[in-house]
């Protein structure tokens, strides 16, 4: 880059770095890790799951202040870098110059996304669930290699995973499986991956090695920690329990220990299978439950304000939403942004960001 180059890639990032700004600022952080720490401190009696809610808490906020710290110091040394290099065009300088705006560039990018995830429950966990689509095996098959996916992804964002539901397909892969998924607006980001997946290629399962197309769908809620945020009545609640279909051990397939709640009122059905009792495969159950609840009404409340204002802006989240084709070529494409990429298998290996990143800048435009 030149000069005039330089200045110009330093203005785009300046404007994204005001915005983040004007949402959060390092003394706001600051305040927050100690507010945190203060509760820590003053607690009078040991609470295992308070303690472990506010050191998650104070883990995000440190991460966020280590970030815009970094991004703050490189705008700092702005000044210094340009009037050396218009006084003096030294290349080992530019290039140090360079490698910094572009490490810069990732975290205004990442953090400037962040600032668009405002919503209710942008900064919960997530809770996924994978459903097969009709083709036998091999949907099935597809529905796991979406589960794998979204697996890798949630392991480099460093989240949380436990799988707390499956039921096995007939065969191969699996029909249908429910994903916690525990990190600081995972949510936020996953909701974007809501709807219909659909894969090409050239199927394992059909001796004649033809070409098949494969569909599966991907549901997201929240993961509500708040168990008093709605009021669930019993009297609403079917409750079955059964055996869990898991590889087995000492619980499970020996009790019926899984539970599976059907939400008499709005047909919404959650089961859980992986805790070791019933009683905490019910808890759990609830609150994905919960967060299914929450989720319908802050989307009934949302389609109201756009009635209310003649907006006919919509969201499709349950329209096919992605394309994986790996035959006769390589290419991912997501038919709400016309992103598209070549390269498969960096996709089905988790890499899944720039797609919900460019999403959230088509929906807060």
């Amino acid at each position: 880059m030149n000069l005039i180059d330089i200045k110009q890639y330093i203005d785009t990032y300046r404007k994204k770095y005001e915005d983040i700004c004007k949402v959060v600022d390092s003394k706001s952080l600051i305040q927050q890790i100690e507010q945190i720490d203060d509760k820590l401190h003053r607690m009078t009696s040991f609470d295992a799951n308070l303690s472990v809610l506010l050191n998650k808490q104070r883990k995000v906020l440190e991460i966020k202040f280590e970030k815009l710290n970094n991004i703050t110091k490189f705008f700092s040394s702005i000044p210094l870098y340009l009037e050396i290099l218009e006084d003096d065009v030294d290349a080992v300088l530019q290039d140090e110059f360079e490698s910094k705006a572009k490490e810069t560039e990732k975290l205004v990018e990442s953090f400037w996304i962040e600032t668009l995830l405002n919503e209710k429950f942008d900064s919960c966990g997530a809770v996924l669930t994978i459903h097969a689509g009709a083709g036998g095996e091999e949907a099935q098959d597809w529905a796991e290699m979406l589960s794998r996916m979204y697996l890798r992804y949630a392991e480099k964002q460093g989240y949380e995973t436990a799988v707390i539901d499956v039921m096995p397909g007939d065969g191969a892969g699996i029909k249908s499986q429910t994903i916690s998924i525990e990190g600081d607006k995972a949510y936020g980001f996953l909701k974007c991956e809501c709807g219909v997946h659909r894969l090409v290629r050239i199927s394992p399962f059909d001796a004649n090695s033809r070409r098949h197309t494969s569909f599966a769908s991907i549901e997201i809620s929240p993961l509500i920690e708040n168990t008093d945020a709605i009021e669930i009545k019993e009297k609403d609640l079917k409750i079955d329990t059964y055996r869990s279909s898991g590889a087995g051990g000492q619980h499970v397939n020996k009790t019926e220990s899984a539970v599976r709640i059907t939400h008499i009122p709005t047909g919404i059905i959650v089961a859980c299978q992986n805790e070791r009792s019933q009683i905490q495969n019910k808890e759990k159950a609830l609150q994905i439950l919960m967060g299914k609840l929450l989720e319908k009404q802050e989307q009934e409340k949302r389609e109201q304000e756009l009635k209310a204002r003649g907006e006919s802006k919509k969201i499709e989240w349950g329209a096919q939403i992605r394309s994986y084709v790996l035959h006769p070529y390589n290419m991912v494409k997501d038919h709400r942004t016309n992103l598209e990429t070549s390269d498969t298998s960096g996709v089905l290996d988790g890499n899944i960001q720039e797609f919900i990143n460019e999403f959230l800048k088509k929906i807060n435009v």
